[in-house]
């Protein structure tokens, strides 16, 4: 072809053959950046999904290429490799302040958490090339930043079989991550460097919508995309109300129309068509949960997984696609909503601590099933479950998506932490909590919480044995602090982020998670002989305590036969006794 070019350039020196040349080496050019911008998704004709290494050149590409991208490191990761970043802005602004000043609505895609469930890495490469390209429109009221793959540990552990339940695609990653971790149970503990570094990503764009891409497990249905929403009640407040009244149905109409019929999440195989199913709880140890502490509406696709990978990954950038339209048309309620929520939470006096499903109150929805049945095993010759594929059915299900709190506390003025406890200090500054040190020794008049009771699992959970539940009393006291002791104020916008993780009967709450077990745990003790001598002094000299003592002796029979129960007795009712034993170490300012 050169050859021949060069021929009539030599021979033919007119200005449109100069044109025509320029015009072919511009399409052969065009060509070869079209094909340098094909994903693998694309170039396997929906069978494979991209490798980590591959995802983030192919980012660097377009952002080398494109002036609407742009793609940062950010914090490292379990697998020592650092978080990437992509922001795509259509006015080549990648401020996430000034998109905050002029009213955009910043909307935050997470991929890969479960790497094996890749739809999403595939599906936001396609739409971030296709905005690039001007082949679909950002509008200007939305901008987007995206974790290309968030656990790259996960991700480059590939293999071919650990999703049996799935089709497709060829390879992909793995669920744990460098620690063997599920990142999603970690977005309020921080095992990972993978959730340090998220938190300060999402601090760092403070999105108003967040999307956290997934693949299903669980019962058989005709749909390929379901969706996951944050519980309404638990987000509450306006921007609570907007997203159940206004955004989600909105979301749901405009996937019909493109041809992706969704339904909410079908809570695993429990789920009845008959009797209808529960809304995921998502406490703030997942995603969407912990993004909801801060007021953002937060989603979580699930596709199913056994529909193929490519049908699924065209669904999931439906669903993107979908979110930004979506975004820009409510963009106005959606900035007011979210402000206002906000500002609602710096001034809320009450907090729910847990919640549960109000049964006296369900949606209607439209779901495409198949019958379902029991036949014999040919593995175990047992009955087995099976979905039918020659009897689909369109219902209408009852979907239970109302919640109610069932604990409620009065949030304190204040919240006071020994410096002691420096991580849970880091991780309070982490997400934006503000605070001060005390500048010299002060004593303060203080609530404190007794630990009297507490229950635990007898088998890890993502590396914790954690608490289910805890029995407290409330005591007032005056406690001496020390000079760089912190002070936390509850006038902040993340009074929601403090509540769920400071008071102890939360749900996800750092005692829950074992942050406090030293305190569990007695540091010193006696010698029944020498405690002897020294308890029979001490209650000479404290009469009532001997009281006390001989009466709980008349009417428990169990206690009055039991010597070192009545010795421990004395001893915890004396000064001899460590104050820090079962005393949580979080003390509340109430006035």
């Amino acid at each position: 072809s050169v050859n021949i070019l060069h021929y009539f350039y030599s021979n033919f020196q007119s200005k449109l053959m100069k044109k025509i040349i320029v015009l072919w080496f511009l399409f052969v050019a065009m060509i070869c950046k079209a094909q340098k911008l094909e994903t693998t998704f694309e170039k396997s004709k929906g069978k494979e999904t991209t490798t980590y290494f591959n995802c983030i050149e192919f980012y660097q590409q377009l952002a080398a290429s494109f002036k609407n991208i742009h793609i940062q490191k950010m914090g490292l990761t379990d697998a020592g490799y650092p978080l990437h970043l992509v922001l795509v802005s259509s006015n080549n602004n990648f401020n996430p302040n000034n998109w905050h000043k002029a009213e955009k609505v910043v909307v935050l895609i997470n991929n890969g958490i479960h790497p094996g469930e890749p739809d999403g890495i595939d599906a936001t490469m396609m739409l971030v090339r296709d905005v690039a390209t001007k082949k679909i429109v950002l509008p200007n009221n939305v901008v987007l930043g995206i974790i290309p793959i968030y656990n790259i540990g996960g991700s480059l552990n590939r293999n071919t079989s650990s999703r049996v339940n799935q089709d497709g695609p060829i390879s992909y990653g793995f669920r744990g991550n460098a620690q063997n971790l599920d990142l999603n149970r970690d977005f309020i503990k921080y095992d990972s460097k993978n959730a340090t570094s998220f938190a300060e990503i999402f601090h760092f764009l403070n999105p108003d919508i967040f999307i956290d891409n997934h693949v299903s497990d669980g019962a058989d249905y005709q749909h390929t995309m379901t969706l996951l929403t944050t519980q309404q009640n638990k987000l509450g407040g306006v921007i609570g109300n907007f997203l159940h009244n206004n955004f989600e149905p909105a979301l749901y109409k405009s996937m019909k129309a493109k041809n992706w019929p969704m339904c909410p999440y079908v809570n695993f195989e429990t789920a009845n068509p008959d009797k209808g199913w529960e809304a995921f709880y998502d406490g703030p140890r997942y995603s969407s949960g912990y993004a909801a502490l801060f007021a953002t509406m937060a989603f979580v696709p699930e596709t199913h997984m056994l529909k193929p990978f490519e049908q699924r990954t065209k669904t999931t950038y439906a669903l993107m696609q979908t979110m930004i339209e979506q975004a820009s048309i409510w963009a106005t309620q959606i900035k007011q909503a979210r402000t206002e929520s906000l500002k609602n939470i710096q001034q809320q006096k009450n907090f729910a601590l847990s919640w549960k499903v109000d049964t006296t109150k369900f949606d209607t929805i439209e779901f495409l099933g198949y019958e379902s049945a029991y036949k014999k095993s040919d593995v175990t010759g047992k009955d087995r479950l099976f979905y039918n594929h020659e009897k689909p059915f369109t219902k209408k299900v009852k979907f239970y998506n109302y919640f109610v709190g069932e604990k409620t506390i009065e949030i304190p003025k204040a919240y006071i932490i020994p410096k002691g406890w420096h991580k849970v200090i880091d991780l309070l500054k982490l997400n934006d909590v503000k605070m001060f040190s005390l500048q010299k020794d002060t004593t303060i008049f203080v609530t404190a919480y007794k630990i009297e009771d507490y229950k635990s699992i007898n088998r890890p959970y993502e590396k914790h044995f954690k608490h289910l539940t805890v029995k407290l009393k409330e005591v007032e006291q005056q406690i001496h602090f020390l000079k760089g002791d912190m002070v936390v104020y509850t006038n902040q916008t993340t009074n929601r982020f403090l509540v769920e993780t400071l008071e102890p009967e939360a749900d996800d709450s750092y005692f829950k998670w074992n942050f406090f077990d030293a305190i569990l745990q007695q540091k010193e003790g006696y010698s029944d002989y020498r405690w002897e001598d020294v308890a029979e002094k001490y209650l000479a000299e404290n009469p009532t305590l001997k009281t006390i003592l001989e009466e709980k002796k008349k009417t428990d029979t169990a206690f009055a036969n039991n010597a070192a129960a009545q010795l421990n007795f004395v001893y915890k009712n004396s000064p001899y006794y460590e104050a820090a034993h079962l005393r949580y170490p979080i003390y509340k300012l109430k006035y």
